[in-house]
């Protein structure tokens, strides 16, 4: 496509109250900048990112996701602002999409429209319809082109009435760019270069400026924290639904989390309060509420309530219940009902873990791995000092400390002999027995 696309993403956002650079804020796990650059990708081979503020972190960030866009340091003592942004670019094709970094929502289908119009006219500028425009410029438009732009503290009364205000995107004839770029100027209060002077300069000289009419969910900037948690709310439900049209049952989905990384197949149900994090994928399995998954695979498999899977499991046919904690661990045919934490292990099919089992993978120094074979019946309150192998057909009774290799085929038992005095309670209290 005939298309380059610059991406503003220089300024401090001072309004989020951050020392983090407002771009690199997240929503459903990835940098709000991540969210317009992938989109932008979808129409465009030429994508330009302009920096300032931090621009060396959000090089480092963004860099981590794509390989093929170019970062732009712009001459922000000379030449600030959104005009000065643009200044001196080298696109590669004929018409330049400009856009703002902190439109997270912003969705290729939704910028394709802005070539509509293809060569009829050198200018086209987002607008959006608000009921209440109050603290927005107002875009007048005549004969279905933009006449003028104007701020609201010098807005007539009967522009006050205008409805339809800027939604901060626009496309350019590249030839347009280098011609009326250098006529701009940073006389005025900010003593900043403004690129909606463009579109002045262009009705002025008789240049074509057309206005698209634009989704405003999906042009909404984010300026605060709280614009943040709105845009958040949206993607998370764009999420939902795609995954709910697939065939994903969601119990009071708007108490659910899921980030955007997240693939979720099959039959599966999730259940309220849940969170999935990360890289993980759910395959026909059900987590039950108020459940943590991050990073891992789930494969036919119950999980929950109040489970905490951690990065690096996989888990398959199994059933872990209330209050089981699994971290960096394979786990399959393994049943775990309650009250465990299995970390650093391998556990096999047909394995039994009782209540209160701990894993012992951490000696101060290095973490160690503990292995669990087929079969094995592990006793409540059993603490598995790694490293340490448990092969197939074990019984480990309930209460034990198992810090050596188990045999196939074994019963393990480890108690200290159990001592009982007489009567102590009375002596102890100074209390007569009864």
């Amino acid at each position: 496509m005939d298309l380059s696309i610059v991406i503003l993403a220089a300024g401090k956002g001072t309004r989020m109250k951050s020392s983090l650079p407002k771009v690199l804020h997240k929503i459903c796990g990835f940098e709000m900048l991540y969210y317009v650059i992938k989109e932008a990708k979808k129409i465009s081979d030429d994508i330009k990112i302009v920096l300032y503020h931090e621009a060396k972190l959000i090089k480092e960030q963004i860099s981590r996701y794509f390989d093929d866009i170019e970062f732009i340091l712009q001459d922000h003592e000379n030449y600030p602002g959104t005009g000065g942004a643009v200044m001196g670019i080298e696109a590669k094709h004929k018409k330049i999409l400009v856009l703002n970094a902190d439109m997270p929502l912003i969705q290729s289908s939704e910028l394709e429209k802005f070539l509509v119009f293809g060569d009829q006219c050198q200018v086209v500028m987002s607008v959006i319809e608000l009921e209440n425009p109050d603290g927005y410029g107002r875009v007048l438009i005549e004969n279905q082109n933009v006449k003028k732009i104007v701020e609201q503290k010098d807005a007539t009364k009967e522009e006050l009435k205008i409805k339809t205000v800027n939604a901060g995107v626009y496309l350019f004839e590249r030839a347009f760019l280098k011609e009326y770029l250098p006529r701009l100027s940073n006389d005025n209060s900010q003593g900043e270069y403004y690129i909606t002077d463009l579109i002045e300069f262009a009705v002025q000289n008789d240049k074509v400026v057309k206005p698209i009419i634009v989704d405003k969910e999906s042009f909404k900037g984010v300026n605060s924290k709280y614009d943040l948690s709105e845009a958040e709310t949206i993607m998370q439900n764009r999420i939902k639904k795609r995954f709910m049209a697939n065939g994903v049952i969601m119990r009071l989905p708007e108490t659910i989390y899921i980030e955007q990384s997240v693939e979720i197949e099959g039959e599966s149900i999730i259940e309220n309060g849940v969170s999935l994090i990360g890289n993980t994928k759910i395959s026909n399995s059900h987590i039950k509420s108020n459940s943590i998954v991050e990073e891992s695979f789930i494969e036919n498999s119950s999980i929950g309530p109040i489970c905490h899977i951690r990065p690096g499991c996989s888990i398959k046919n199994s059933h872990l219940g209330n209050f089981v904690e699994v971290k960096k661990s394979t786990l399959t045919g393994v049943k775990a009902g309650h009250l465990s934490y299995l970390g650093d292990s391998e556990i096999k099919d047909g394995t039994n873990v009782g209540a209160g089992t701990i894993t012992c993978n951490y000696d101060g120094k290095n973490k160690h791995k503990t292995k669990i074979g087929k079969n094995v019946f592990i006793g409540s309150d059993t603490q598995l000092i790694a490293p340490v192998t448990i092969e197939d057909d074990v019984i480990i009774a309930a209460g034990s400390t198992i810090n050596k290799d188990i045999k196939k085929g074994s019963l393990a038992i480890s108690r200290a002999p159990i001592k009982i005095i007489k009567n102590f309670f009375y002596k102890f209290f100074g209390k007569d027995e009864l």
